[in-house]
């Protein structure tokens, strides 16, 4: 079979480009949900131009999330919620493609950064996993300090390559290099602040346990120096205060997390000793 010079020009051009002409990567986009209506629709809107199928996890909503999902195109399973590791591992297993991407209900993509994955589709994956920056809408304005951006996030991953661990959110746990892609999640999380005080009391019990559970037995001194250090962690270090009086609530409330944390920490220390020392009485 005769081929054209015009086919090896092409192909030169391709491969100086960093482009294949195998097919481009198929990417599923996996999403832990419960009682999401609200915000269901603007995420499932920001991916449908990226992902090549959306796979819909739901812990059990009492709305209309998982009607929601279906009618967008998204296939939908039930699983009783555990944790959040567990979850995404299990939208990850159900899932028809090897390269996956893991976002939050309450997230969408920016308009660079779905460019910026549909690119990433074309080219040879050179890493196992690729984090990218989330940009946070607090109290009604996007917070860019404070420790709170660019706040990468490890996202699209290989599921063969990379799994999810942990008790409170889940970290990506892998081997080797992440790679980087541009543009930013964006991250709609803390509509008033009574919601951020019920959200700091639900995460610092989750790690208090988590940490217990790790085998940590020492909490006084870190509930009394690693409070303020982390006030000047996020309003000093991290430009707090650039972020007005938005930036003093988040720093105040990270300190704020981290006294909680290790004095529930210290509540389950105790609980154990109390119960070890009623048994041996």
């Amino acid at each position: 079979m005769r081929v054209s010079r015009a086919y090896f020009n092409r192909c030169e051009i391709l491969a100086w480009a960093g482009l294949r002409l195998t097919e481009m990567n198929h990417l599923t986009v996996c999403i832990v949900a419960q009682n999401e209506q609200e915000n269901l629709p603007r995420l499932l809107n920001s991916v449908k131009e990226i992902a090549d199928e959306v796979v819909v996890v739901d812990g059990g909503s009492t709305d209309r999330t998982t009607q929601i999902a279906g009618e967008l195109g998204a296939k939908v399973f039930t699983r009783a919620f555990t944790n959040f590791a567990e979850q995404k591992n299990y939208a990850a297993a159900q899932a028809s493609h090897e390269w996956i991407f893991v976002l939050d209900a309450d997230e969408e993509l920016s308009t660079e950064l779905q460019d910026a994955v549909n690119k990433w589709k074309e080219m040879e994956p050179q890493f196992p996993v690729y984090e990218m920056a989330r940009l946070t809408w607090y109290l009604g304005a996007w917070i860019r300090h404070s420790r709170w951006y660019p706040d990468w996030q490890r996202r699209i991953y290989r599921r063969d390559r990379a799994t999810f661990s942990g008790i409170v959110h889940g970290a990506l746990r892998f081997e080797g290099r992440a790679g980087r892609l541009h543009g930013d999640i964006l991250h709609y999380t803390i509509r008033n602040f009574s919601e951020h005080e019920a959200k700091l009391e639900r995460y610092t019990s989750d790690m208090a346990k988590e940490m217990f559970e790790q085998g940590k037995r020492t909490w006084r001194a870190a509930m009394w120096f690693a409070t303020p250090w982390s006030w000047i962690h996020h309003f000093l270090l991290g430009g707090g205060f650039l972020d007005g009086y938005r930036g003093a609530l988040i720093s105040q409330m990270a300190a704020r997390g981290v006294r909680l944390k290790y004095a529930k920490l210290g509540k389950l220390v105790e609980a154990a000793q109390q119960t070890k020392r009623s048994g041996v009485a």
